[in-house]
């Protein structure tokens, strides 16, 4: 097999929340000076790679557009077409959208909360529509039908409305052998990852994407991926620019329960 097309991720730069340690979700929180470093230092390792991308994807949601448009500029691309689309957005997180995670496990249980967090399957409560959180206060997505904008969503629901878009307009752009940028969030970058590499649905959750870091990977033109020596388990084809393979590995339920409540960057996940 010989390369096609090369896909590119990052996920977007640590936002306000992330700093924080509040579930974000669907809300439209910022980046902070942290994340606009690490949005331009994408940028940077891209240039470094010598990566000229072509076409670029992200979300509505300001902290994944601000870091496409400052990884590009950091990447001397900033003329490249961007793409947005709501079915890039984070993972809704429900009723724990705004809630700090370590008062969220003193409330409900370190179990609770991992089960909501991290199982593929099992969405968190329901959003209820009055709460100043809930997307359908939002212009940005006032031409969606309601039934598109989610209360709640787990693993799997994600993946459903990200695979949807995969299909109709990142897939056709990497079959004319493009190379192309996706700027988007933790659980949405999961969702395509997932089928690229074929990660099994108890192990997809605990995927960690590390902020601000490009991960690449290199397609046929079946779109399918091309081995590569540099992956970190569990990702077999996918690398990431720069020194953050550190970041790209599985962290299991034993190891993943100890760090959920904990303070720094380790509790701070997606």
């Amino acid at each position: 097999m010989s390369k096609h097309a090369t896909l590119v991720f990052s996920r977007h730069g640590e936002s306000e929340w992330n700093a924080a340690n509040i579930f974000a979700g669907w809300v439209d929180v910022d980046l902070s000076e942290k994340g606009l470093g690490e949005a331009k230092g994408a940028g940077e390792l891209l240039k470094a790679e010598g990566l000229q991308i072509d076409v670029a994807f992200t979300s509505y949601l300001k902290r994944a557009i601000k870091t496409c448009n400052l990884a590009l500029e950091g990447a001397d691309q900033p003329h490249v077409s961007v793409n947005k689309s709501w079915r890039l957005n984070q993972r809704m997180y429900g009723g724990l959208t705004g809630l700090d995670k370590n008062e969220t496990v003193v409330k409900h249980g370190t179990e609770q909360v991992q089960v909501w967090r991290r199982s593929f399957d099992i969405p968190p409560p329901a959003l209820e529509k009055d709460s100043k959180y809930h997307p359908c206060h939002e212009a940005k997505y006032a031409a969606l039908d309601p039934k598109d904008l989610p209360d709640t969503e787990c693993l799997k629901d994600t993946i459903a409305r990200v695979m949807a878009y995969w299909e109709s307009a990142i897939a056709p752009e990497l079959k004319a052998g493009k190379t192309v940028f996706v700027a988007a969030h933790g659980n949405s970058i999961r969702a395509i990852v997932k089928m690229i590499e074929g990660i099994s649905d108890d192990v997809i959750p605990g995927l960690e994407i590390p902020t601000g870091t490009p991960l690449v990977y290199e397609l046929d033109a079946d779109l399918k991926p091309l081995a590569n020596s540099m992956a970190v388990e569990p990702l077999k084809f996918g690398r990431y620019l720069g020194d953050a393979k550190e970041f790209g590995r599985y962290l299991g339920d034993a190891k993943e329960l100890p760090r959920i409540g904990l303070e720094g960057s380790a509790a701070r996940l997606p």
